[in-house]
């Protein structure tokens, strides 16, 4: 028996050679596998890895020649970057499938810090002294901000991503019209600047709509490519310089001298590093859980150590701050390619770019407004990732709402008003001259203010505020016989939900207690369902005239219809119940005209009970979520003046 044991693993015995079976994210692919993997590693992530040099060099007015380093130095920091982080030495290094690039969180900042410098060659060499002492920063409190994470939460991340996103979008407005005021905008050649961006735009949302797969991920590098052909045609675009350019050449350490450090500059630069921590603590877990790989505290602490390490190289080398791109967490989602090694391989690829002169120098004669054309979705695409996160956020709770708001506000009054930097002494420009590292501060504080300093802000979810107002706290320390009456409404009174719901407590917050009745929904039985289902009243009866779902109808518009309409749905609901034994139960809410009603109810007579059963369990769940709604905006009228009141009848 022993020997069946180990020969078959269904017997529960695994044998060494599987026990010791490597993971996904360790497995080293055959040679040609990874130079494919990673070339695509590289594609996907090339146009936003010299984006970052280009505009700096623009808003800087570096030359060309300058420009050509720059990417060069990009590239092949970028690569020794992702080394660290995907193949990884001592604590540094998460050792996913993770590439790093330049943060475009950084982009604003930096800008601001050179042109405080005079621009040109000084600029640079102020943003490299705040990047060196920047990256020694993010090295030595990796370990202890990995133990802070609960002070970054979604609020606070999808602010700042968000802010990011806008802040940047006047940097590629810029780029289009090329620095050109107003007054210009009649010129034809302003004219075919914005022709340029504006085709290359087209081509980037065209080649997502009509591709898929790898194509559509790399539709932003296409755009380019093809735009700045359309301008070489047309003779706009310039590559004299691809011709001087080495074929080989070397990224010389500390190229445009040695750098020079201010307290403005280090300071700015390290509340850049820590928007950008909570970005890579953000990408590692987002990786871990494609490629099913539990995330410890540990590991955030090494991914961040391999940022820190990497922007200090990053200044040593001509080069910015560094963080994990995500362009390329979704690229491992899309292939389910999960070997790191994969990830190593394009850092050796973008190590051999950097070396290749006369490849920088093509990706110099990109013209601007193609350019800009490109950062305009890039940058947008940045904005709607933070709108994703921020979708995680319950916005019942004030507070919330009160930290978007305040650190967008503050973020978008720098980057519309530049100029109010003027007003603040030296040491505060760097920070009033960046909307980035303003709004980021702001939803920072705040944070700490409304969430983790004294008793907190309490999230109101009935009644009515200072008058027996009803908060979670209340909630979570209600009888049974309390919660029954406060949120009755929700579910007909139906007390089976009722119960099920209220032994899920305690609720972390309103989303929580609204996903315990969508839970307890879905925990009935088949009989308990068709009770839940027969509490709603008839579509078109007169009944009791303050039956809840009645009322559904009447704020909604569907009820009050004349004798002939109102006949007609009567008959439908009759004809309904007949057939199914449970009435036809509709979202009011979700629709238009009462003709959708009958076109609807008529067409589902076909469908059999179990489908009707769960349609009408659906429609309940959408109706409780607005009755929902309702009951937490009477209790904070502020959050949602504007939503109709659900005027709740306990039995």
């Amino acid at each position: 028996m022993t020997i069946l044991a180990d020969a078959n693993p269904a017997l529960g015995y695994v044998p060494p050679a599987r026990a010791g079976k490597v993971h996904p994210v360790d497995e080293v692919l055959p040679i040609g596998q990874l130079a494919a993997y990673g070339f695509q590693h590289v594609l996907a992530f090339y146009a936003g890895a010299v984006l970052v040099p280009i505009i700096i060099a623009g808003a800087l007015n570096l030359d060309q020649q300058q420009l050509i380093h720059l990417i060069n130095a990009d590239l092949f920091t970028c690569g020794i970057a992702s080394l660290l982080q995907a193949v990884g030495v001592w604590k540094i290094g998460v050792r996913l499938p993770l590439l790093q690039g330049v943060t475009f969180t950084a982009v604003s900042p930096m800008i601001a810090i050179g042109l405080t410098a005079g621009g040109g060659t000084p600029g640079l060499l102020a943003i490299y002294g705040s990047v060196l002492v920047a990256g020694v920063f993010t090295f030595l409190v990796a370990g202890h901000f990995a133990k802070l994470v609960r002070f970054f939460p979604p609020v606070v991340t999808g602010s700042v991503i968000l802010i990011i996103g806008i802040a940047l979008l006047p940097v590629a407005a810029n780029d289009i019209v090329m620095g050109k005021g107003p007054n210009a905008i009649q010129n034809p050649v302003m004219l075919k600047n914005i022709a340029y961006a504006l085709g290359t735009l087209a081509l980037i949302v065209a080649i997502q709509r009509i591709s898929t797969g790898f194509m559509a991920t790399v539709a932003v590098l296409a755009g380019l490519v093809i735009g700045t052909l359309v301008a070489w045609i047309l003779g706009d675009a310039h590559f004299g310089e691809v011709a001087k350019a080495d074929w080989v050449g070397y990224t010389m350490p500390f190229y445009f001298g040695m750098p020079t450090f201010s307290i403005t500059a280090i300071l700015s630069m390290i509340i850049v590093m820590i928007i950008t921590m909570v970005e890579t603590t953000g990408d590692v877990y987002a990786t871990g859980e494609i490629v099913k790989k539990r995330i410890r505290q540990d590991d955030i602490g090494r991914a961040i150590r391999a940022d820190g390490l990497a922007t200090f190289i990053g200044g040593v080398f001509n080069s910015f701050p560094y963080t994990c791109f995500a362009e390329n967490v979704g690229l491992v989602r899309l292939t389910q390619i999960k070997s790191r090694w994969v990830v190593a391989a394009a850092a050796v690829i973008m190590i051999i770019l950097g070396s290749l002169p006369k490849a920088a120098a093509i990706v110099a004669g990109i013209p601007h407004p193609v350019l800009g054309g490109a950062a305009l979705a890039m940058f947008a695409a940045v904005a709607v990732v933070g709108i994703q996160t921020l979708s995680k956020v319950d916005f019942n709770n004030h507070a919330n709402i009160v930290i978007v708001s305040t650190s967008v506000g503050l973020g978008m009054l720098v980057t519309a008003q530049p100029f109010v930097a003027d007003a603040f002494p030296p040491w505060a420009q760097i920070m009033f001259g960046s909307g980035i590292t303003l709004g980021a501060v702001a939803a920072i504080g705040l944070n700490i203010v409304f969430n983790h300093l004294g008793a907190g802000h309490a999230t109101v979810v009935a009644g009515r505020p200072g008058d027996h107002a009803v908060t979670l706290a209340d909630v979570n320390a209600m009888s049974s016989a309390a919660f029954s009456k406060t949120f009755g409404g929700l579910v007909e009174n139906t007390p089976w939900v009722l119960e099920r719901a209220y032994a899920m407590k305690p609720f972390a917050d309103t989303i929580a207690l609204r996903t315990a009745f969508h839970d307890a929904l879905l925990t009935g039985s088949a009989e308990e369902q068709l009770q839940l289902m027969n509490s709603f009243a008839d579509l078109g009866s007169e009944g009791d005239a303050d039956n809840a779902y009645r009322l559904d109808h009447v704020n909604a518009g569907i009820d009050g219809l004349d004798a002939e309409d109102q006949g007609h749905v009567l008959e439908l609901a009759r004809a309904y119940r007949k057939h199914f034994a449970f009435p036809l139960i509709v979202c009011a809410r979700e629709v238009e005209r009462y003709e959708r009603v009958l076109a609807n109810g008529w067409s589902r007579m076909a469908n059999s009970p179990g489908v009707e059963r769960a349609a009408g369990l659906i429609e309940i769940a959408k109706i409780a979520n607005y009755r929902f709604d309702d009951l937490v905006a009477n209790a904070n009228p502020i959050a949602a003046a504007h939503i109709e009141r659900f005027v709740q009848h306990p039995a």
